[in-house]
């Protein structure tokens, strides 16, 4: 059962206060950085910049932006803060809304104004907002503004046109508590959409059912005109396309040129050339007129192939290319919000599109995560205090977790299970990305954001899963904790300094923590994560590392190229990791005597390996004898059917046939795992008890 709005407000403000009393820092300054995470999970942008301005006598105020427009498709992400410093859910009415987005239009006025521009303070992330917007406001196509709240609107707001500067469309969204809590919550991580085909596309189209009434899901085909296409991804964006999908796309994807082309030159062709889309519903509504099946209303609509179609066709409908001629193929399958882990991923894997996904590396269920889960609900972290009271980190795969986990337990449970998993002990799947990727050299990605930055690293971690799964053993899940010590160590530090500026602690504690295990690395020597897990904090020479490196990060950072944008930006670029790993610094002896030899960490990681590999062969054991003789022989009598099984897999599948009476050895556990593995590839849908 989801909390309740109330609950939630409390809970999410009790974070903001945890997150300001521990880092330093301003509770606005939390509250936004929390509500971005929020809308880049949303899909609503890839990356939540801070760059806050605010100019009480003139009333113009921004807090924060979306990332370079340029690589948004032209599109420009202004967001401001509406921050309630209060623990009773407060009402934010429509007047006071148009004042706030009134102040933030204000400032997209000013920034066009070079000689307003040039009274700013260049060091300032407002300056590098306002020349950003100056420099891309010739290809900007669309603005989209903002308003953050902790306050609860009356009505909902999306997507409202709000006129047009200098022929640019401006719309307005408002993200209040209700909203953020229907996502957070409710949602369990996905943005609530309804696509009205009939008011607001133009009317319903034809569809074909695909299934028959016994079966137990609906799919449909249908043809969709490529103007309307182009509408609903120009109202709902990214959010239509299913977020590990969509991080692929930002990550590789380009528009594609044959579809460019295709529509420009030869739309009539389109539908010959093209896939078309595979997308899921919750729910839809249809209607019958003279015995033709229509299409009318889509519930929570996403497109989990043929993103780089859609994106396509978008860009062709904002340089107006005439898409009267075009029309795309649509497969719709209907799937509840229960089944949408389960399903989706296998059409994605499945569906053939321009751009196949390799749903492994990305999903939530993917062995990688749902290993590392395991790990967090299994071991204790040590008590930093030597009491006996012990903690775990909860690693969350699947947003809502750690919320859904403490919703099903009594107010006793919920308290030792608070106790036992404290909130600041929480972790996602994304935060681990982060948290790893600045150790493996890899900034510049996690200065791009959450999505960006995720679908770098599953790629990464795909590939070497592939190669060497025993590698991700206990001891990658402690390392991986360590390294979100070292992170938000770093992040308190940064803030208790004379010299920080506010707003980009973000990038310097990215570098800061790349450069120091950049230059580690060169000396031959590892950071000894397993005395930061033992101990659950960093040792006081790197304390001293952090404090010392991280200036001249931030000094190098400031010093950079001319023309090179905002300090947000270009710590984007790679040339800014080139720049910042070229840097001479000096490591305080303090930290050179904690640090323990090249050798010595790939000992450790060898013998975690070997853990490991033995650990999988039990689980492996236990899963075959716990499967029983009858789902092995179905296994079995599939696979001589479809004939794709050797001669090594029929004899031990036939020694799985005889459980209890012959027990499978842990190697031979392995071979069958592996087994079930590739049928359910195949089409297999046998499921083990």
């Amino acid at each position: 059962m989801a909390i309740g709005i109330d609950e939630f407000n409390k809970n999410f403000f009790q974070d903001i206060l945890s997150g300001a009393d521990a880092d330093g820092q301003l509770l606005e300054d939390i509250f936004f950085e929390k509500f971005g995470e929020y809308l880049a999970d949303a899909g609503e942008m890839d990356v939540v910049d801070r760059a806050d301005y605010r100019h009480p006598s003139t009333g113009i105020r921004v807090d924060g932006y979306g990332g370079d427009p340029a690589l948004n498709g032209g599109t420009l992400n202004l967001l401001i803060v509406d921050f309630n410093q209060s623990t009773e859910v407060g009402t934010l009415t429509k007047t006071e809304m148009d004042a706030i987005f009134q102040r933030l239009l204000k400032f997209l006025k000013k920034s066009l104004d070079a000689r307003w521009r040039n009274q700013l303070e260049e060091t300032t992330p407002a300056f590098g907002l306002a020349d950003l917007i100056a420099q891309r406001w010739a290809r900007t196509s669309k603005v989209k503004m903002f308003l953050i709240s902790n306050r609860e609107l009356s009505s909902r707001v999306d997507g409202r046109e709000a006129g047009e500067l200098d022929g640019c469309p401006i719309t307005y969204s408002v993200w209040d508590l209700k909203r953020l809590h229907r996502f957070a919550t409710v949602g369990h991580g996905r943005e609530e959409i309804e696509v009205d085909l009939q008011n607001d596309f133009g009317g319903g189209i034809p569809l074909l059912p695909a299934h028959l009434s016994s079966d137990d899901y609906e799919s449909y085909l249908a043809v969709v005109p490529g103007e309307m296409l182009a509408k609903i991804y120009d109202h709902w964006g990214a959010r239509l396309l299913e977020q590990n999908v969509r991080v692929f796309l930002q990550a590789r994807g380009n528009v594609n040129k044959g579809i460019r082309n295709t529509l420009a030159n030869d739309p009539t062709m389109f539908f010959a050339y093209n896939n078309g889309i595979t997308a899921t519903a919750e729910a839809i509504e249809t209607t019958d007129i003279n015995g033709q099946l229509l299409l009318t209303n889509v519930q929570n609509l996403q497109i989990v192939n043929g993103g780089q179609t859609t994106a396509s066709i978008h860009v062709a409908y904002r340089n107006k290319i005439d898409l009267s001629r075009v029309f795309v193929q649509m497969k719709l399958s209907i799937v509840s919000p229960e089944r949408s882990e389960e399903v989706v991923p296998k059409i994605s894997e499945y569906a053939n599109s321009q751009n196949r996904v390799n749903a492994a590396d990305f999903f939530a269920n993917h062995p990688f995560h749902v290993r590392m889960e395991e790990f967090s609900r299994r071991l204790f972290a040590p008590s930093p205090d030597g009491s006996f009271r012990e903690t775990k980190w909860f690693y969350e795969r699947a947003r809502g977790q750690y919320a859904d986990a403490r919703s099903l337990l009594t107010p006793a449970q919920r308290k030792q299970f608070d106790l036992e998993n404290p909130r600041p002990q929480l972790i996602s799947k994304t935060d681990l990305a982060k948290y790893i990727n600045v150790w493996n050299g890899y900034p510049d990605w996690v200065c791009k954001g959450a999505q960006k930055n995720f679908a770098h690293f599953a790629h990464r971690i795909g590939q070497s899963w592939k190669k060497d799964a025993d590698s991700f053993g206990e001891t990658y899940f402690c390392d991986g904790i360590a390294k979100s010590i070292v992170f938000k160590t770093a992040e308190k530090t940064v803030s208790a300094q004379d010299w920080y500026p506010g707003s980009i602690r973000a990038q310097i504690v990215a570098y800061t923590i790349a450069k120091i295990g950049n230059d580690v690395e060169e000396r031959k020597m590892s950071v000894d994560f397993g005395t930061i897990w033992q101990r659950q904090s960093v040792g006081d020479g790197l304390a001293q590392a952090l404090v010392q490196i991280s200036k001249q990060v931030f000094d190098q950072l400031e010093a950079r190229p001319e023309n090179s944008g905002s300090l947000s930006e270009w710590a984007k670029k790679q040339a800014c990791w080139a720049h910042i790993k070229k840097m001479e610094i000096s490591l305080p002896e303090s930290f050179l005597d904690e640090l323990v030899t090249e050798d010595d960490r790939k000992s450790a990681n060898k013998l975690a390996r070997k853990d490991q590999k033995a650990l999988n062969g039990i689980e492996a054991q236990t899963f075959a004898v716990n499967a029983g003789s009858a789902f092995w022989e179905k296994l079995l009598l599939w696979g001589q059917h479809k004939k794709i099984l050797t001669q090594k897999e029929t004899e031990i599948l036939g020694i799985a046939c005889q459980i209890p009476v012959k027990i499978p050895s842990e190697r031979q556990a392995l071979v069958l795992m592996a087994v079930y593995s590739h049928l359910k590839s195949e089409g297999c849908n046998y499921e083990a008890k």
